[in-house]
């Protein structure tokens, strides 16, 4: 049969799941995991960082360098015919950035060489130097056509135009001054002056036409030279390309700050309204001329080897700053353990202070603690308060007790009292009425003194038992042959149905005491014509004693309470009715000194069961 438990609580083993996440062990092993990461992910986030750092530094300095190397020599080579004299300009670049620096032909022919003879050559080539074809995007200066600016070769002005440009040049900057216009001159590598105003403009774009008539912007007789003749090497590339060039010229002026240093002539800006295929292809026809225009007048294009030369490499030291670096990671992830070990402390301290200050409250105060987490703490928290609340429960069942004993000794007491004081002034006879009266209120206080010393007995682990083999048969056959007569006068109907195989190793006197309390108290609660039914089976290494009724049932809520002393499921029973309330408790207790359990269940209107799980005893004779 199946028994209820009391509503709200939960068995012990489900408060005891505490979740994985929950548990303070993983708890404490999470946080110092996350220490040691952070710890570890900063450390290395920090050499990372600083050595990354150190070599772009490095890297970027080693790369400044060889684009100086190449910037001079591709200047060298936009400004000389030919590479006969860059031996000088070559030994002062590898003593001035201490890098061994090598140019050959492009079949691998030295041309100069800083280091000494036989030194033989990288396996590759740093860059290749070509003022015609030069790498516009690590070439600073160099424009998009991919001719160094410094190749000007028949644009080169002589003295005589250079100073007739620098009087027009002073003319107009202090034109220009006159009028609160700020304006620098700046001289080309073809010897040109260029006026440009503090944002780097043309200050013809003020539309001061007193300050500049054109004549400085007007190319001279040399420049007019040199793009008659690029027109003439533009020309046939352009009629190939299906352009018609004519015979005018196609570059009216010469700009050296323009776009593919020309000025752009009517062709054109004819061409740059038209598709953009036109435009590239007559692009790519002046730059190919202006290449073979140039041609004569630059170093032929050559191979650049770089190595590492006679100055050691610095090593590498970590500078103050990357210093102060590491030492701000490291204070920052010790703060960080700090308050993160500080935060867990708390939270773990936090119950524990609750639970000491809970525990040293006044015990009349049965103060309990909240229960806030799942982990440990807050087990320990529900044990506190179950702990409290059994406390407050069992000193409640103390003053309820002492209470009850008092009303159960005081009513015999007083009717003994009474009588006796009744008799003694002589206003009552003493008869054999009164006398049997007196007699049972002095048996019902002896049941009641007797009763609360086999409890007292049992709650200080003094009862004293004296086992034997006893079979259960016969032992229900004694119980219910000693309440025969009391059934009969009730009309209920007692039955006894025993296993004889069922033996335990029990004091008879207590078992018989006990299966009694169990039958007296079903009987009183059992209308006429019930039953009440004694039975005993084996089950496993138990036997199992029921006693069943058919009387008027327990209601669900009194069921845990009915163990309870003092306490009776209808509370109008006076102590002859009802009993004294602690007959189900001497049961309990008798039972738990055997080692065994006692369970009741009932089904209002129904009836109950009470069931006796003692630990099966042997038959004498019988091997166990």
């Amino acid at each position: 049969m199946r028994f209820r438990t009391r509503r709200g609580s939960r068995p012990p083993a489900a408060r005891r799941q505490i979740p994985l996440r929950k548990r303070l062990l993983v708890r404490l092993l999470s946080v110092s995991a996350l220490i040691a990461v952070c710890s570890v992910a900063a450390t290395a986030w920090l050499a990372v960082t600083t050595t990354t750092s150190a070599l772009k530094e490095e890297q970027g300095q080693d790369l400044a360098v060889d684009n100086s190397i190449l910037a001079e020599l591709s200047g060298y080579a936009a400004t000389h015919p030919d590479w006969s004299g860059v031996h000088r300009t070559l030994r002062e670049l590898a003593g001035r950035t201490g890098r061994r620096i090598a140019l050959t032909t492009p079949d691998r022919a030295l041309l100069a060489d800083s280091a000494p003879r036989g030194t033989p050559l990288p396996p590759r080539p740093a860059a290749g130097v070509d003022p015609l074809r030069t790498d516009t995007y690590s070439e600073t200066g160099a424009q998009l056509s991919g001719i160094d600016p410094r190749a000007v070769g028949p644009y080169l002005l002589p003295a005589s135009e250079r100073a007739e440009l620098a009087a027009l040049a002073d003319r107009d900057q202090r034109c220009y001054a006159r009028y609160g216009i700020r304006v620098t001159v700046t001289r080309t590598p073809s010897g040109r002056p260029v006026l440009a105003d503090t944002d780097g403009g043309d200050p013809a774009g003020y539309g001061l036409t007193g300050c500049d008539g054109g004549r400085l912007s007007a190319p001279t007789p040399t420049e007019s030279r040199a793009l008659d003749a690029l027109s003439g090497l533009a020309r046939p590339c352009l009629r190939q390309a299906g352009l018609a060039a004519g015979d005018r010229p196609l570059f009216p002026r010469y700009e050296p700050g323009a776009k593919d240093h020309f000025g752009g002539g009517p062709l054109l800006a004819k061409l740059a309204a038209a598709e953009g295929g036109t435009v590239r292809a007559a692009q790519g026809c002046v730059l190919t001329a202006r290449r073979a225009q140039l041609e004569p007048y630059v170093a032929p294009a050559a191979e650049l080897f770089l190595g590492i030369g006679d100055r050691n490499p610095s090593r590498f030291d970590m500078s103050p700053a990357n210093k102060a670096k590491v030492v701000s990671a490291a204070g920052l992830v010790l703060a960080v353990t700090v308050a993160v070990t500080a935060a867990v402390a708390v939270r773990l301290v936090r119950p524990l202070r609750a639970l000491t200050e809970a525990a040293q409250a006044p015990p009349e105060r049965h103060v309990r603690v909240p229960v806030t987490t799942r982990d440990e703490t807050g087990i320990l928290a529900e044990a506190f308060n179950a702990l409290t609340e059994r406390r407050e429960r069992l000193e409640a069942q103390r003053k309820a007790m002492v209470s009850d004993i008092a009303h159960e000794l005081r009513s015999p007491l007083t009717n003994i009292r009474g009588w006796l004081e009744v008799m003694r002034d002589g206003v009552v006879e003493p008869d054999p009425g009164l006398l049997d009266s007196l007699h049972e209120e002095a048996v019902v206080l002896q049941r009641i003194i007797d009763d609360l010393q086999d409890l007292a007995a049992a709650d200080a682990g003094t009862l004293r038992l004296r086992r034997e083999p006893l079979p259960v048969p016969e032992l229900l056959a004694q119980v219910a042959a000693a309440h025969r007569v009391a059934a009969d006068a009730a009309r209920v109907t007692l039955v006894t149905e025993a296993d004889p195989a069922v033996w335990l190793d029990a004091d008879p006197v207590r078992m018989r005491q006990v299966l009694g309390n169990l039958v007296s108290n079903a009987l009183r609660h059992t209308p006429a014509d019930g039953t009440v039914t004694l039975t005993a089976r084996r089950d496993g290494a138990d036997a199992v004693l029921t006693v069943a009724d058919t009387g008027s049932g327990i209601a669900a809520e009194d069921l845990p309470q009915v163990f309870e002393r003092f306490w009776r499921a209808e509370k109008s029973r006076s102590r002859r009715t009802g009993g004294s309330g602690l007959g189900l408790s001497i049961v309990r207790q008798l039972v738990a000194a055997h080692g065994g359990t006692a369970r009741a269940a009932s089904e209002p209107g129904t009836g109950s069961v009470f069931t006796l799980r003692l630990p099966a005893g042997e038959a004498p004779g019988e091997e166990p």
